[in-house]
């Protein structure tokens, strides 16, 4: 059984955002690149599968669209224990293009799971896994908090509205994962960066596809007004402020 992680490589979660050329691209300069935290959290569940001998699972493969600038990121999930990755040479533009290429990839070295976080932490699209599986015409569940190989089958948890829904899956499938699928994401020891320096990262050509969408500029959110104070004897102001100003009643 093999385990493919579609892996982003973003921003770390603590950076400011800026901008520049007119607003119309992301400010690099600086920035401190890390992997996704939920395909950190797929790559931790991967890891822990695969520890586990009664599921047979012979490798895991992490796999990102990005350009070279990506490897550091890539190199830090071969540390954790990722066994091989792929990066597909280009701009990851929008999810469809991303979701293809990797979908292309696939079609030639298939996989039996392939994990996806739910959304990554710079667009927040909640889009790849689904259109992945599409291309792929494979099944496909979203929002797993909880991912068991027993005997040989998927089981599955889910969350719902107002509680948790279990099923079960062939496959190959897609597994779009969520907070709760790992209780937290392991740490590369010493020997694992060392061996990582070994371990395989295939550089593949992307296909000709089309962005279906295109970021024209980026705006910053408006500036928090200053606090106001209020008399708590004062409730007709407070709710004329809530009311009128806020407008959260």
């Amino acid at each position: 059984m093999k385990i493919l992680i579609c892996l982003s490589n973003v921003p770390d979660t603590t950076t400011k955002a800026k901008f520049v050329n007119d607003n119309t691209a992301f400010d690099t300069t600086g920035v401190q690149w890390i992997i996704n935290p939920w395909d950190e959290l797929a790559l931790t569940r991967a890891i822990e599968l695969k520890s586990n001998a009664a599921n047979s699972i012979e490798n895991i493969t992490v796999i990102t669209v990005g350009k070279n600038d990506a490897e550091p990121t890539m190199r830090k999930a071969l540390a954790i224990g990722a066994d091989d990755a792929v990066r597909i040479d280009a701009d990851p533009t929008d999810a469809y293009f991303v979701a293809a290429q990797i979908a292309e990839y696939v079609k030639s070295n298939p996989f039996d799971i392939i994990f996806s976080g739910i959304e990554s932490s710079d667009y927040n699209g909640s889009a790849v896994g689904g259109m992945l599986a599409e291309f792929l015409e494979i099944p496909s569940v979203s929002a797993i908090s909880n991912f068991e190989i027993e005997n040989g089958a998927v089981k599955i948890t889910r969350d719902i509205d107002g509680g948790k829904e279990q099923l079960t899956s062939t496959l190959p499938m897609v597994a779009t994962v969520q907070k709760g699928i790992a209780k937290e994401p392991m740490i590369a020891a010493m020997r694992g960066i060392m061996m990582a320096r070994k371990k395989p990262l295939n550089v593949v050509a992307p296909i000709e596809v089309d962005a279906l969408t295109e970021i024209t500029n980026f705006e910053m959110p408006q500036a928090k007004p200053p606090c106001k104070m209020i008399d708590p004897e004062n409730v007709k102001e407070l709710v004329d402020l809530l009311q009128n100003e806020a407008k959260v009643i």
